[in-house]
């Protein structure tokens, strides 16, 4: 049985950037073909090389982009939250399948679009040609930081910007940073081994800069970690 999506979740897949460009007849097209998918913690999406039949967007949990080394280490290349939407690159890729692995972290929801379907709407409107262009464009500006990042940066300043990154817009003094997947998968998005991270996390404790506790990480003095990464930042 396909889980079609009700009109509450219609609405929140209308926020997705992929459709800005759509009238309301079109985006309700695409509703006509979505399904909404429930994950279990550890299912696969899709696997690397699988045939491109839908894109998709995270409505609830976290999911990540994975690849695997031909000595068998994963490397995990995004972790994907809600609101989300993504593998819509792939759509230009059909005949070559997937070029990651998607896999639930947690408990999760997925929206799935049929990428024909949106192919063909893109050949009618200049507008979703647009969107679509606009959120490649996001990505790919993205990709270039986060190259920046992991080839010219340190560890430490790589895992102390990540958590600043996950702050709220105008966090006031002590804060604390959920975290949305286990260490070592946050470790290996950022390209640092788990016994690494394991080591950059007690030296911040130690300098009195965060708090580790069970599920989250409190910023303990925003303004001294934000010192701390432009040190380490050089």
């Amino acid at each position: 049985m396909i889980n079609r999506l009700d009109d509450k979740a219609a609405a929140r897949a209308r926020k997705c950037l992929l459709f800005t460009g759509l009238t309301d007849a079109q985006f309700s097209s695409m509703i006509e073909k979505a399904r909404a998918l429930d994950l279990r913690e550890g299912e696969f999406l899709f696997e690397f090389g699988d045939a491109v039949t839908e894109f998709f967007m995270l409505d609830e949990g976290r999911v990540k982009l994975t690849r695997v080394s031909t000595d068998g280490n994963e490397k995990v290349i995004d972790i994907i939250a809600p609101g989300q939407s993504f593998a819509e690159a792939a759509m230009f890729l059909h005949h070559q399948g997937y070029p990651v692995n998607a896999q639930a972290v947690s408990i999760s929801r997925v929206f799935c679009f049929d990428t024909s379907r949106y192919m063909a709407l893109l050949r009618e409107s200049s507008d979703a040609c647009f969107a679509l262009l606009g959120r490649l464009s996001q990505r790919l500006h993205w990709q270039v930081k986060e190259i920046d990042r992991l080839t010219l940066h340190s560890a430490t300043y790589r895992l102390v910007n990540y958590l600043l990154e996950q702050l709220p817009e105008q966090p006031a003094g002590y804060t604390e940073v959920a975290l949305t997947a286990p260490k070592h998968v946050i470790a290996s998005r950022l390209s640092i081994k788990p016994e690494t991270f394991s080591r950059i996390l007690q030296r911040l404790t130690e300098h009195g800069l965060i708090r580790v506790e069970s599920g989250h990480i409190a910023l303990t003095d925003i303004d001294r970690v934000r010192e701390y990464a432009q040190i380490e930042l050089g």
